[in-house]
């Protein structure tokens, strides 16, 4: 009689151990569909891929210079006739670019001030003047009065690094000036120097 009443126990308890399996079993397998459905969507809702960004196309650059050849400098640029004068004797455009401010000089060829503004002078204050929309105003700004003066065509020379870098040659366009050409003159220190020692804990 006990024996008989061991035994039935020990049924009913392997059958809810495997009953209980199943349903965990179960369960697991239910939300790892859920996440791989939930991933479907996720992917089906998403933009298709972009052709220009997914891979670049090959280009051979021998055909592509042969191309542009005409936009690099050569022996003969200085006496390269743009709107009737020659390259050598063009206005050029300093940009002198900080975090801070940037300040737009305009010399003759010969390096004779001629025109200069900063955003500080354009009535930008405080922490607006390293803005580029400070630099863009400044631009457009110098651009008017360098017309003014006859100035049609120019050379850009840009120094130093900050926010107004691209808006100030963009806004002297915008004024109506021709851009021929545009320089870096940023400098760079080739043996700067040495950062500080780590602070110690």
């Amino acid at each position: 009689m006990s024996l008989r009443n061991f035994s039935f126990g020990f049924l009913q308890q392997c059958r809810s151990n495997v009953l209980n399996a199943l349903l965990i079993n179960k369960l697991h397998t239910s939300s790892v569909w859920r996440k791989v459905e939930d991933r479907k969507e996720m992917l089906a809702s998403l933009p298709a891929k972009d052709e220009g960004t997914a891979g670049e196309k090959s280009i051979d650059i021998d055909t592509l210079m042969g191309k542009k050849e005409k936009f690099f400098p050569d022996a003969n640029t200085p006496t390269q006739l743009f709107n009737g004068m020659p390259f050598n004797e063009l206005p050029i455009c300093n940009i002198r670019v900080s975090p801070n401010n940037t300040i737009i000089l305009f010399t003759d060829y010969k390096g004779v001030p001629r025109i200069i503004r900063s955003c500080g002078i354009e009535g930008f204050k405080n922490t607006r003047k390293g803005t580029n929309i400070a630099a863009q105003a400044t631009a457009i700004t110098i651009g008017g009065k360098a017309i003014e003066l006859g100035w049609k065509t120019i050379r850009v020379k840009v120094r130093g690094l900050g926010p107004g870098r691209m808006s100030a040659i963009k806004g002297l366009q915008m004024s109506g000036l021709n851009i021929v050409s545009i320089t870096d003159n940023t400098p760079v220190s080739w043996n700067p120097p040495r950062p500080r020692k780590q602070r110690s804990l």
